[in-house]
């Protein structure tokens, strides 16, 4: 971490600006080696943009607007120079590796991210936010990663660390000095703390599922026989013509994935082949792997035709299923009626945002405050909080035992570690080298 480095932070491809970041000891003194402007950039005040080109040697590159970020008032804490040069693939591919040629090293992904932490401009749950918030996708995702990245997440556990030091502080004591003893008062008191503790840890493992659901997306597979509107329901649902419609049986031999914004959540729906007996070897692998799809699926949208007598069995809800009925405008067919299902048509779109309201619930349990995503935790986290849940209530179990206070200081150290490890308290570097291999090259 001692070396100076450099990347493109913009996305690969041509556009209207790149973007080059720096960041380390020598930032600056690299950039006074290629950057001719009114100011060199050692002598230029923080955050000011100037404005000059960039040469290599006798030869200019490109015009660029260059601002320096002195240490520690910078994003990774480090000195940081921000180049931003026209958006053509080779100009700044040839800035970057001017960059290197005067000193810098390429950057590793997510090693700007990985500095900020380091330098304690952020703990862990924030650095991983920024990869949230780059890769949102709906409004409530970007809602819940800005959050995070404020430190939301960060202070709760950093409280919940406190009070375990605290707990830890006076068993200890006690353990140093025994003739100082606990009076039953006292031992209630520490044990009432405790569980307040763990109730804390378990209202924050409780959004484990909308965390997942926020940045993974609900994976909805949409299934059925042939013909019923599989296709025309994805189409729908999208928005624009995605899948081809036939009233020829076996049009849809393979998967289609998409993802859509349903209420600020991210579905992801797959559209399968149409299940049937067939002896068509190529259907037959594509019904396969319509059945592998709905045995991993969140939520199952079984769709059957409403017009025709037994269309379809009711949905089943151990199962995530819902049962919709499509082509409702040709007339429900008597068998159908009292049928518990959603009734839509993909021809006139009636029933739509019925059918919306049916996803939403049954995939958020439709007692979901839109408020409480900014705690989200995510699959890291929740390994983490669960190994300091059950060594809480180990502690807990402990002193209503009254065994030796070695063995509940022992459980103690083992939750505040875990706590630890969420916010990079307790990091190491396997772990830090697994969060930030994620990222992308730049950020």
């Amino acid at each position: 971490m001692s070396d100076t480095i450099a990347a493109i932070s913009t996305p690969f491809g041509e556009g209207a600006v790149a973007m080059l970041r720096l960041s380390g000891s020598e930032a600056i003194a690299v950039a006074d080696g290629v950057f001719r402007g009114s100011f060199r950039p050692s002598a230029a005040p923080s955050r000011l943009q100037l404005f000059g080109k960039i040469f290599d040697g006798t030869d200019m590159l490109d015009d660029v607007l260059l601002t320096v970020f002195r240490a520690p008032a910078s994003y990774t804490g480090e000195d940081v120079v921000e180049i931003c040069c026209h958006g053509g693939i080779l100009v700044s591919r040839r800035i970057l590796q001017l960059l290197f040629e005067r000193g810098a090293h390429p950057a590793n992904p997510g090693e700007f991210t990985q500095r900020a932490f380091l330098n304690g401009k952020m703990d862990l749950t924030q650095a991983e936010a920024v990869m949230d918030l780059i890769r949102a996708q709906t409004s409530l995702a970007l809602r819940a990663a800005a959050g995070q990245l404020e430190g939301r997440l960060g202070k709760r556990i950093w409280e919940i660390r406190e009070d375990l030091l605290g707990l830890l502080a006076h068993v200890e004591a006690y353990i140093d000095f025994p003739d100082e003893d606990i009076d039953p008062d006292t031992g209630a008191a520490l044990l009432g703390k405790l569980e307040r503790v763990g109730e804390t840890i378990e209202s924050l493992l409780q959004t484990a599922d909308q965390g997942r659901i926020l940045r993974e997306g609900i994976r909805t597979v949409i299934c059925g026989e042939p013909n019923v509107g599989k296709s025309s329901l994805l189409n729908l649902l999208l928005g624009y013509e995605r899948a081809i419609v036939s009233e020829i049986p076996g049009t849809t031999r393979d998967t289609i994935e998409e993802v859509i914004n349903l209420r600020g959540i991210p579905v992801r729906l797959v559209d399968t082949a149409g299940l049937r007996a067939s002896s068509d070897s190529i259907e037959q692998q594509g019904m396969a792997r319509t059945l592998k799809h709905i045995e991993t699926a969140d939520l199952v949208l079984r769709v059957a035709d409403g017009s025709r007598g037994n269309a379809g069995m009711e949905s089943d809800a151990g199962k995530n299923e819902i049962l919709v009925l499509n082509k409702c405008d040709l007339g429900l067919h008597e068998s159908q009626r009292d049928v518990r299902a959603v009734r839509i048509s993909c021809k006139t779109t009636e029933g739509l945002e019925a059918l919306a309201e049916a996803i939403f619930t049954r995939v958020m349990g439709g007692h979901v405050n839109t408020g409480d995503f900014s705690a989200a935790i995510n699959a890291r986290h929740q390994v983490c909080l669960q190994k300091a849940l059950q060594s809480s209530r180990d502690a807990g179990r402990a002193m209503r035992e009254a065994l030796s206070a070695e063995f509940i200081a022992i459980e103690l150290h083992s939750a505040l570690d875990a706590v630890g490890e969420v916010v990079g308290k307790a990091d190491s570097e396997e772990l830090l080298g697994r969060i930030f291999s994620t990222f992308c090259i730049g950020k």
